[in-house]
């Protein structure tokens, strides 16, 4: 086991991860935002999160396969099947899970304790960030510096909005200041977890750097797709949200492509 590897990996999940929390500051100030601003910052969030999806996970995750032995076919194999499996632990989880969108359709008044209202969020934000920091961990497998470099900034950068538009969002329904920028605060607690839980797995065998890479990968675009995209674009706001996104996508995009 590279412990140095693994505590870089981790120490950049958790800087990445302490980016929610800093862009949840002014929920602390300020009393609201509008959808519209809420959309273009979950759009930004999900270009970044497909670039590094693809730029930084994926075809890593075929190169190192191919470097394992594996022929074009069988690479494109592996990483596709451990893409699947990716999407469909999350899809499992959320169907499992009991949990409430942290945007979608929360009711304040609904009849619950304020515990198991605390737990649900704090579940339902594990399910969105936990594969962010996951992709962040692994993509420093192999020993790859530049590449896990890029992968935290980019999250990093997209947390910062993210972290803004949920701990404002909690606050706009009903939520206490303090609640929301703590439950903000908690997603970014999550992603080290993910970051340590990746870069030990690939560590501890080169072998499962293709299937870490391609899983984390599957995850993230799950998460884009069900839970990020659909929020976007209700309510007439897919032009503006789909410009942030394409946003995201090329920034994400430049940093991979300068930093590695």
């Amino acid at each position: 086991m590279d412990w140095q590897l693994i505590g870089t990996a981790s120490a950049a999940s958790a800087a990445a991860g302490m980016a929610t929390a800093a862009g949840a500051l002014p929920v602390l100030a300020i009393r609201g935002m509008s959808r519209r601003l809420e959309a273009i910052f979950l759009g930004f969030s999900a270009g970044v999160m497909l670039a590094a999806s693809f730029f930084s996970l994926i075809l890593p995750g075929l190169e190192a396969a191919e470097r394992g032995g594996h022929s074009a076919a069988t690479a494109a194999l592996t990483v596709a099947s451990a893409i699947l499996l990716g999407a469909l632990t999350l899809q499992f989880i959320n169907h499992y899970v009991p949990h409430e969108h942290f945007l979608i359709g929360r009711n304040p008044t609904a009849p619950a304790t304020r515990l198991a209202r605390i737990w649900l969020f704090v579940i339902a934000i594990t399910l969105h960030n936990f594969p962010e920091g996951l992709a962040v961990g692994v993509s420093f497998g192999g020993g790859d510096m530049p590449n896990g470099i890029a992968t935290a900034l980019g999250i990093g950068i997209q947390n910062v909005p993210e972290g803004l538009a949920v701990g404002v969002s909690l606050a706009s329904v009903g939520y206490s200041r303090i609640f929301s920028f703590v439950a903000a605060f908690m997603t970014g607690l999550v992603e080290p977890v993910g970051g340590f839980l990746g870069i030990s797995a690939v560590t501890a065998s080169s072998a499962l750097l293709p299937w870490g890479l391609g899983f984390a990968a599957g995850a993230m675009i799950w998460v884009v797709s069900s839970e990020i995209i659909p929020e976007t674009h209700r309510e007439g706001r897919q032009n503006a949200a789909t410009t942030a996104l394409m946003a995201g996508l090329v920034l994400m995009l430049c940093l991979d492509w300068s930093l590695g």
